[in-house]
């Protein structure tokens, strides 16, 4: 029976993958991964040397068959993303669900857990978190206010992510929504100039505006009650 392994790699420092994590990585046959050049880094900190196929949003259909002959003859496949938990916000949910529908019974899939972008911005919030909703990426065109809409105004800590290129926006739709709102906006958690911004959309505006170094990198948002 072949054994998909979904498996969390580290959101930044390296140090945070797990020994089980490490352990699975060095017995599986190939590795699936979204960016080669991303996860290369990674295996080679280890010393790992396994084949490596791409599976990203766009790939072919003669991708995910391959795939699939793999697990269907027995091997033992790793599935990464280029930072934290497959599947959260990330193509390879796709994967998953196109090897349960083909393959049932005939896979086991095994989660091997680990850095998530979102639960480590929760737990330093300060916000409650005993319930959540976890949004992923706003669109960015069509339906971005309605996201914003529902982040507002939802009945518990919402969290979910924006890019470099978008995070003043993200804040400026905040600030005119829910002014009075209490955010923590988590920047390169986990890397070298990892910062935390706590206050309300206008104050973190503000610092992020004073130094364009501020607007830099991968953002996890906190949106309190």
């Amino acid at each position: 029976m072949g054994i998909l392994y979904i498996i969390a790699t580290p959101i930044g420092n390296l140090k945070d993958l797990t020994f089980r994590a490490l352990e699975v990585l060095r017995e599986v046959d190939l590795v699936v991964c979204e960016d080669t050049r991303q996860t290369i880094k990674l295996l080679n900190h280890y010393q790992i040397k396994k084949p490596l196929v791409s599976y990203f949003q766009h790939s072919k259909l003669s991708r995910v068959e391959q795939i699939i002959g793999d697990l269907a003859t027995g091997k033992k496949v790793a599935l990464v993303t280029d930072a934290g938990t497959p599947g959260i916000s990330d193509p390879g949910g796709r994967l998953v669900e196109e090897v349960i529908k083909l393959l049932s019974g005939q896979v086991k899939i095994v989660p091997i857990p680990g850095a998530n972008a979102a639960i480590a911005a929760l737990s330093v919030s300060g916000f409650s978190a005993d319930k959540f909703i976890f949004m992923g990426f706003p669109p960015h065109k069509k339906g971005r206010n309605k996201f914003f809409d529902e982040a507002t105004t939802a009945k518990y800590t919402v969290v979910f992510y924006e890019s470099t290129h978008r995070i003043l926006k993200a804040l400026e739709q905040l600030k005119e929504l829910a002014p009075a709102k209490k955010l923590v906006v988590c920047r390169e958690l986990t890397k070298m100039f990892e910062s935390i911004y706590r206050g309300t959309a206008e104050e973190i505006l503000k610092i992020l505006e004073s130094d364009k170094n501020n607007q830099k990198g991968e953002f996890v948002i906190v949106v309190g009650l």
